[in-house]
């Protein structure tokens, strides 16, 4: 048993059952046995690898992206650059060093990264240099806000409700005879259709982050790129646990594992038309890549020595790899350009 399991089995002793979100919670912050707290899980000595690890071309492609949207917002400054959850700091590396080929704007950015792990912060400022850190996205100042959340989205806290005879019970962990277990809280009325066994998911801090986000563009201006896994109005048991590149039971080793969900994307738009911003459907990163010149670039970079860079492109871009596993999607002020390679989504927000 983990120290961190430890934990959470006294704590349920004492209190009973916890949701699954309290459960993620605790397991990836916890201040002292939480895994985020405790490693650096990114690259191949880590648990997972993610796109800006493979290749600085998607880097160099969000960074670029954003340049097109501050130009056409008529390159206010300063503005507040901001990534959430920005693991080593590799992506706002290559965002940067593209952003330097556009005088002004380096300069006019006030490099912002939303961290929760002392950990990490450290490995971030270390790669590059004094930047400013957050706790959470609310405290960001009030500026023209240019984001790019990798991987961010799926590692926030997920609630699961699962169909039974008499409603919706909410799926909890408690306790059996070897250790924690998943079960299930008295059923409660939740407005929504199906059949016994079904399960849904709930991610009340995904919805708050995106009205935070969006309502910061709609009144200050800016642009934000999401990416991540995930569909649109998703439904199932997307809850996962991920150690040394392998999934595994997500109860069998708190603190140790990297416990996700998949995102889902239609109540994120939905919020962010709400707030008065507009906001694309999510399109497959492949094809958002390729878009934007992603396979010149990486025949660029071939020819100049670069040798996996072809390889690289074909896992991020490939639909059998990561090109339709992510999805991205964008949000801008109302009335401005898209941001490039995404088209408004046309929707009420009640149907968005």
């Amino acid at each position: 048993m983990t120290p961190l399991a430890e934990i959470i089995v006294q704590r349920i002793r004492a209190t009973g059952p916890i949701t699954l979100a309290d459960y993620m919670e605790l397991c990836l912050l916890h201040p002292r046995f939480g895994y985020y707290a405790t490693r650096d899980p990114f690259g191949k000595g880590g648990d997972f690898i993610t796109a800006p690890e493979i290749s600085q071309i998607f880097g160099e492609l969000c960074g670029l992206s954003l340049v097109q949207s501050w130009t056409d917002q008529g390159r206010p400054a300063p503005f507040t650059l901001a990534e959430p959850g920005p693991g080593r700091g590799t992506l706002m590396a290559d965002m940067l060093r593209a952003m330097q080929a556009v005088p002004g704007m380096t300069q006019a950015a006030e490099v912002t990264l939303i961290e929760a792990s002392a950990h990490l912060r450290q490995v971030q400022r270390q790669r590059l240099g004094q930047v400013r850190h957050l706790k959470n996205i609310e405290e960001l100042p009030n500026k023209p806000l240019f984001m790019m959340a990798n991987e961010f989205f799926d590692a926030l806290p997920v609630r699961q409700f699962q169909r039974v005879e008499t409603g919706w019970a909410e799926r909890v962990v408690g306790l059996g005879d070897d250790g924690l277990r998943m079960g299930l809280s008295p059923p409660i009325d939740l407005p929504r259709e199906g059949r016994i066994g079904d399960i849904v998911e709930d991610c009340p801090a995904a919805i708050a982050i995106m009205a935070a986000i969006a309502g910061r563009i709609a009144a200050c201006g800016g642009a934000a790129i999401i990416v991540d896994y995930g569909g649109w109005n998703g439904f199932g048991d997307t809850f996962q646990a991920v150690r040394g590149h392998s999934s595994e039971d997500p109860l069998a080793n708190p603190g140790e594992a990297d416990l996700t969900a998949h995102v889902d994307f239609a109540p994120l738009a939905a919020v962010a038309i709400r707030a008065g911003a507009a906001v694309s459907r999510p399109v497959y990163q492949g094809d958002w890549l390729l878009s934007l010149g992603a396979e010149a670039r990486a025949r660029r970079l071939y020819d100049a020595g670069d040798k996996g860079a072809l390889d690289a492109l074909r896992r991020l871009t490939d639909r059998q790899e990561m090109g339709h596993l992510f999805k991205a999607m964008a949000v801008w002020p109302k009335g401005a350009p898209p941001v490039p390679g995404f088209d408004e989504l046309n929707a009420d927000a009640d149907d968005a």
